[in-house]
């Protein structure tokens, strides 16, 4: 391929996926306690380097241009969000970034319930008096791993996540940590799936939990607008550039054809 045309390609590909990245984003910046994702670009080697077939393909000119751009693995930005207040006792809001409210929902894979991971600490009561997020319904978990069920009546939740109702305590909110949040695979719904061959849940020993608060969203909408702005912009110029390309190519065909006739 034209090395031009390969270096306009992959940096319409590359700004394409940021676009996409930035603009999901930006369309939740007004979810509760959702995550932004950072988009990972990383620059290729020139051609030379790549070890194409063994030949030696070294140009010093094409060398100094590089050999464009690819998107990189994507990460998660941690954060924590603003805390907002709401009064209501069953909204809950983590202080800790690295800790997660655990719950039992339906992995789409496999079709069984396992237990996943949230910041959106939005939660209600279902008919059945258990403990479930207001974000697809899914029943938040104790230390055990088993559903909370409560009794009617009005409730208070404490920094420990401790549930109690006047002087009785009738439940307790499992706070997990992972040992590498990276590892954590969106599901959805603000949802964070368990890898279990690349991290390890574990008890958070001093949860820090907020009632009455929850967690704004993670993401900066004026820095998210301008990244895609930015985004957009380049990928229209490698567009034209591919254009361009393509234009010098006929050139050069039918000239050189008109000449060498």
């Amino acid at each position: 391929m034209n090395y031009g045309l390969h270096l306009s390609a992959s940096g319409v590909l590359t700004s394409m996926y940021r676009q996409d990245v930035y603009a999901n984003n930006l369309a939740n910046s007004e979810t509760v306690a959702f995550k932004p994702d950072f988009a990972s670009v990383l620059r290729r080697a020139p051609e030379s380097q790549e070890g194409a077939f063994g030949l030696d393909l070294r140009h010093d000119l094409l060398d100094r241009l590089g050999g464009g751009v690819f998107a990189g693995s994507q990460s998660i930005n941690f954060d924590t969000g603003t805390m907002q207040k709401t009064g209501n006792p069953l909204d809950l809001a983590i202080e800790n970034p690295t800790s997660f409210f655990a719950v039992s929902a339906m992995d789409p894979n496999s079709g069984k319930h396992q237990v996943m991971l949230t910041r959106d600490g939005r939660l209600t009561r279902n008919e059945d008096n258990y403990l479930i997020t207001v974000a697809g319904g899914h029943r938040v978990l104790d230390l055990a791993d088993k559903p909370i069920q409560l009794p009617v009546g009005p409730l208070a939740v404490n920094r420990s996540g401790q549930i109690s109702q006047g002087d009785v305590v009738v439940g307790q909110v499992q706070i997990s940590k992972v040992t590498d949040e990276q590892a954590l695979t969106k599901q959805g719904q603000n949802l964070f799936k368990i890898n279990g061959s690349r991290t390890l849940r574990q008890m958070d020993d001093e949860p820090s939990v907020l009632s009455g608060f929850i967690e704004a969203s993670g993401t900066d909408p004026i820095t998210e607008l301008m990244d895609l702005i930015d985004a957009s912009k380049s990928a229209t110029s490698n567009a034209n550039l591919i254009r361009y390309h393509d234009l010098l190519l006929d050139r050069a065909v039918n000239t050189l054809g008109r000449v060498l006739a």
